[in-house]
């Protein structure tokens, strides 16, 4: 049964996200405003049906920490979920992405008229440059940058080295860093396509980290209380949900 269930939801998802596609390509040259509230209500539809037909529910800890403001969101990444339900609690949130990303067909053409960080993960100090001047823009305009400071979706029971761009980030834009904790990958796995299970997704927002730290206090912290908390909800996950199972556990030196 939630095969059938996760199945059903894949195809809604892929159905609804390429009619978006389609339909709202007027919006390309319309003001950026318009797309933004275009894509704000991708997102509840995509949260909507992943309750209402998945059975995934979302539990929220911490939202008092969501300071006033643009804000540097350093979030824990182990799922497409993840990419999406930050919309809805920062309607004008940017992401940064890898620059790859903006290549793909009519994606990346929606992604460029919103807004992205897009990094050149080969460019060396002329990417970096750019990451920080992108970012600065996007925050001097009000909006919250979303970051996922591994670099990629882990698995959960595993963590990868944050990378240095984070830091970088923190100590130019002089805006809190709201650090963000999640279990979502043992609801949503990496390649989970009919394999999706039900449940509560707990998604954790940290107390901010304010300006001021110096380049290692911040990495130690950041990445302390992220991996921290989300091994808790991991683990509060597994003891309310005895159907999950951990895939893995530890460090990934190699990414």
């Amino acid at each position: 049964m939630n095969t059938v269930r996760s199945l059903i939801y894949d195809a809604l998802q892929t159905v609804i996200t390429v009619m978006f596609l389609i339909v709202f390509m007027f919006l390309l040259i319309l003001p950026a405003a318009f797309m933004q509230r275009a894509i704000h209500m991708w997102a509840h539809i995509i949260m909507f049906l992943s309750v209402h037909v998945m059975g995934m529910k979302l539990r929220v800890i911490g939202i008092e920490n969501i300071p006033d403001g643009a804000a540097l969101i350093a979030s824990k990444h182990q799922s497409a979920w993840d990419t999406a339900v930050y919309f809805i609690f920062f309607p004008r949130a940017v992401y940064v992405l890898k620059e790859e990303l903006l290549k793909l067909p009519l994606w990346g053409r929606y992604a460029q008229k919103y807004g992205a960080v897009a990094v050149n993960r080969s460019g060396g100090g002329a990417a970096l440059k750019k990451m920080l001047s992108d970012t600065k823009k996007y925050l001097a305009e009000g909006r919250s940058v979303v970051i996922f400071p591994e670099g990629t979706r882990v698995p959960p029971g595993q963590h990868h080295h944050f990378h240095p761009g984070v830091a970088a980030i923190y100590k130019t834009a002089n805006v809190p860093t709201v650090p963000v904790a999640l279990n979502s990958g043992l609801f949503w796995g990496r390649r989970s396509i009919g394999m999706k299970r039900p449940g509560v997704i707990t998604l954790e927002f940290l107390p901010p980290i304010y300006p001021g730290l110096d380049r290692k206090e911040f990495m130690d912290r950041v990445q302390n209380s992220i991996n921290t908390a989300t091994d808790r909800l991991e683990a509060e996950a597994l003891a309310e949900f005895p159907h999950l199972k951990m895939p893995g556990t530890g460090y990934d030196n190699q990414k």
